[in-house]
């Protein structure tokens, strides 16, 4: 099984959990600073991807209906589409071409959204 194939389920017990979680009140949840963290890195993986042309998962889909399950407030949801955003706009600026570096951090972001998204699923959705 391939490292994306394990994030992409992942990522789909995490949307299912989030599914059926309450309602966001207006404090923060205690996953946000997770949460932001893994929208930062799906920003990221939606730069590099095509740019590596590697798999083709629409990460940018992913997050929004990730933030849609979520139903986050006006703020918080700002806060989400930001780290995303931030995650893409940080490689663009380093990345022009496909490297080795790219496809090293390529990996290495393949590998914490795996991780984050099974943190927040195992201790905030079980």
């Amino acid at each position: 099984m391939t490292a994306r194939t394990v994030l992409k389920r992942a990522i789909t017990a995490l949307l299912l959990a989030l599914s059926l979680a309450t309602p966001a009140l207006a404090i923060d949840p205690p996953y946000q600073r997770q949460m932001e963290r893994l929208a930062e890195v799906m920003g990221s993986l939606y730069y590099l991807q095509p740019l590596c042309k590697t798999g083709t998962e629409d990460w940018r889909e992913q997050m929004s209906e990730l933030i849609n399950l979520d139903e986050p407030d006006e703020d918080r949801r700002q806060r989400l589409a930001g780290a995303f955003n931030t995650g893409y706009t940080g490689f663009s600026r380093l990345h022009r071409n496909c490297t080795p570096a790219s496809r090293e951090a390529l990996t290495r972001l393949l590998a914490e959204a795996q991780q984050l998204a099974r943190t927040i699923h195992t201790r905030f959705a079980e």
